[in-house]
């Protein structure tokens, strides 16, 4: 059984991106016994989020806290802006990243959750420098995200 909780902002590790980007994780599904996980994210102009890919398991939440994000959902190119929602279900290609207009930021839920902060502490190292692509090849299947086509999907 799920019991409520709280979590206030100065709690939450911040995972930093280039140009004062930052991923936030807020809840990585245990408290939820798998119900959902959840974080916010913050880019910078023009910067992109992920390259496309597809989850088997869960549907994605997106709401756009700030700016325009720019998206792709099977196949389709969509801009949304401050105040959209985008809603992906399993199996559905999708890709994501800030419009060149500014810096976007918005909150993502994944349902059923997934112990997932680690897959997005090694984006934030690969968004660094730290550590290349090839370091997610054994992950897809442990964190659910699987890519697919081109990293250069804009």
């Amino acid at each position: 059984m799920t019991k409520p909780f709280i979590i206030q902002e100065r709690d939450v590790e911040a995972v930093r991106l280039p140009g004062d980007g930052a991923f936030w994780l807020l809840e990585d599904s245990e408290r939820t016994n798998g119900l959902f996980g959840a974080n916010r994210l913050l880019l910078q102009a023009g910067a992109d989020g992920t390259r496309p890919h597809h989850h088997t398991l869960s549907t994605e939440f997106f709401y756009i806290l700030d700016g325009t994000m720019e998206f792709l959902v099977d196949g389709q190119r969509h801009r949304v802006d401050k105040g959209g929602l985008v809603v992906v279900p399993p199996n559905v290609v999708h890709a994501f990243g800030a419009s060149a207009d500014g810096p976007a930021e918005f909150f993502a839920v994944l349902t059923p959750g997934i112990v997932r902060f680690e897959y997005f502490r090694q984006l934030g190292r690969i968004a660094r420098g730290e550590a290349g692509w090839d370091s997610m090849d054994d992950l897809h299947d442990t964190y659910d995200v699987h890519f697919d086509g081109e990293p250069d999907w804009r």
